[in-house]
């Protein structure tokens, strides 16, 4: 296969197995990663055609690494190999413009037909994963954005820079009771419970970088 990748992959062993494995099939290797933050330099210097992307991984993890990647290289194509089977993990992988996402337990076979479906622009979700329930995950979560108003949207960043309702208040001119009022309705809307996740969402959605 005449692909061009490079693996974003936390742990050493993994990394060099995924190398190995691949350079045996033709596959030219053109990097490895050892963290999000080089994951994203690396491809935008490097322009592979082919991310190999951790989920889980230091300093910026894998679904923030793929946006930035896509931000910066829209032409790059982002394969997500994890461990979680996690179908609102998938569809957030999904929404921050993964290519594909496959379970770390695929074979051989698996991981060949994913790298392919991938390369050839085809979306790949691999065995063991919910389709129905990934597409119900991510309908929910662009709706829920889009039902934000531009005054929740304030707050919502407000609140994933770590401001206070008191701050917020003070910042936006408004009664804290508002503030609380904003947060609530936020959260329902969402589908968050608590300020980490309110941050994390609006990370990924790059309200804040």
């Amino acid at each position: 296969m005449n692909v061009r990748i490079l693996i974003a992959e936390d742990q050493r062993l993994v990394r060099q197995g995924l190398a190995a494995l691949l350079k045996v099939e033709g596959i030219e290797i053109i990097g490895e990663a050892e963290d999000g933050n080089a994951a994203v330099a690396m491809a935008g210097a490097l322009h592979p055609d082919i991310v190999l992307m951790d989920l889980s991984m230091p300093e910026l993890d894998g679904v923030e690494a793929t946006r930035r990647i896509k931000r910066l290289a829209p032409g790059v194509r982002v394969l997500i190999l994890s461990v979680a089977n996690c179908e609102r993990q998938v569809a957030e992988a999904l929404a921050a413009g993964a290519d594909g996402y496959a379970l770390k337990r695929l074979g051989h076979d698996e991981l060949m037909a994913a790298i392919a479906a991938v390369r050839a622009g085809r979306p790949y979700l691999g065995p063991g994963l919910d389709a129905d329930l990934v597409r119900e995950y991510r309908d929910f979560g662009e709706a829920g954005a889009a039902a934000l108003t531009a005054r929740e949207r304030e707050v919502l960043r407000l609140i994933a820079q770590g401001l206070k309702n008191r701050e917020i208040a003070e910042a936006l001119t408004i009664a804290i009771k508002t503030v609380e009022t904003h947060r609530t309705k936020i959260m329902q809307k969402l589908d968050l419970h608590n300020s980490a996740e309110l941050a994390a969402y609006a990370i990924r959605r790059g309200l804040i970088e």
